[in-house]
């Protein structure tokens, strides 16, 4: 495997997800097994600017697979929005001898690393990391599997709570754009309705829907709702609507928020994430760039940075068949 590269820089930025610190891993010891040096870069990209620079080898990220988080950190970085920023970043990366980098996140920090390959033409591969699985070119981004296990061990738990009262509870999960969270945890967790801003349910659908419920002789139901969602302005909006609509309803929200982030990764997001490094380092080494790594039909896969960053996830229409049959 021939190539000029001899020394790889690892960052995570934007939002932190479950499988980073596993990906920060692979990518650190897949350069040790190739006997590249890697040099860990703290706080995203405002740490490249500062020149916040770690060597990492294989012993440095012992005990990190099973962590949430990130080892590296990351930050919002609104200097490398710059030309001047990232002229600054090229510079440090150029003076500690980094001749390509990693970036996990999503598409915020994609966004970053293209402009910047662009402008200085310095290698850099993608690794997705973002619980809402909202980047194409990927059936799966780090975190969105251990997130989903997360939030049906939430809702399991409030269907608890929710029988022991006969209450109606809305639930609001993370997933501004995109309702894939929902959707599928939605199904996972038994929910009577689900809400996501793919499919605007209209509020008279969900007052004769939760009316059905009830005749049918549910004495409780849970109501998933992505946080984009456009059925109400909010979900305190919608409690309201309900309460005044259906007063048989004693209704409460819960809001998980970023208790979905968090947590120790699944094994399903540990493998993706050790797969991914290992790709994504073989890749520069063979003298790719601008790519992020995938998976789909479980084969890593590169797609342009460009169109991963422009293209649109769908939601599965199939599962949202199966989850109209499942409220019945």
């Amino acid at each position: 495997m021939a190539s000029e590269i001899q020394k790889i820089g690892v960052l995570t930025s934007g939002g932190d997800s479950p499988g980073m610190n596993a990906a920060i891993r692979s990518v650190v010891r897949t350069c040790a097994f190739l006997k590249i040096d890697c040099v860990g870069i703290y706080r995203g990209y405002e740490g490249m600017i500062d020149g916040d620079f770690k060597p990492m080898d294989a012993r440095s990220v012992n005990n990190i697979i099973n962590k949430g988080g990130t080892i590296l950190k990351s930050a919002r970085c609104e200097p490398f929005r710059t030309r001047k920023g990232r002229q600054k970043a090229y510079e440090m990366l150029r003076s500690e001898g980094i001749d390509a980098f990693v970036v996990i996140g999503g598409d915020g920090s994609f966004t970053g690393a293209m402009i910047f390959n662009q402008e200085f033409d310095f290698p850099v591969i993608g690794i997705p990391g973002t619980i809402d699985n909202d980047i194409f070119g990927t059936s799966f981004t780090l975190g969105f599997d251990t997130a989903l296990n997360t939030v049906v061990e939430a809702i399991d738990k409030i269907r608890d709570t929710a029988s022991s009262h006969n209450r109606l509870f809305f639930v609001e999960v993370m997933g501004r754009d995109v309702g894939h969270i929902a959707l599928n945890a939605g199904v996972g967790a038994g929910a009577e309705e689900i809400l996501i801003p793919e499919e605007n349910l209209g509020l008279d659908r969900l007052l004769e829907s939760l009316k059905r419920s009830k005749e049918s002789g549910k004495s409780s139901s849970i109501v998933i709702v992505a946080e984009g969602d456009k059925t109400g302005k909010n979900v305190f909006e919608l409690k309201e609507y309900v309460e005044e609509h259906l007063p048989i309803y004693d209704v409460r929200v819960s809001v998980l928020g970023h208790m979905q982030r968090g947590g120790p990764p699944s094994c399903y997001d540990r493998v993706l994430a050790s797969r991914m490094g290992v790709k994504a380092v073989e890749s520069l080494l063979e003298g790719k760039s601008s790519l992020m790594v995938g998976v789909q039909d479980n084969r890593i896969i590169l797609t342009p940075i460009n169109k991963a960053i422009k293209g649109h996830t769908k939601i599965d229409k199939e599962l949202i068949r199966v989850s109209e049959i499942m409220t019945t």
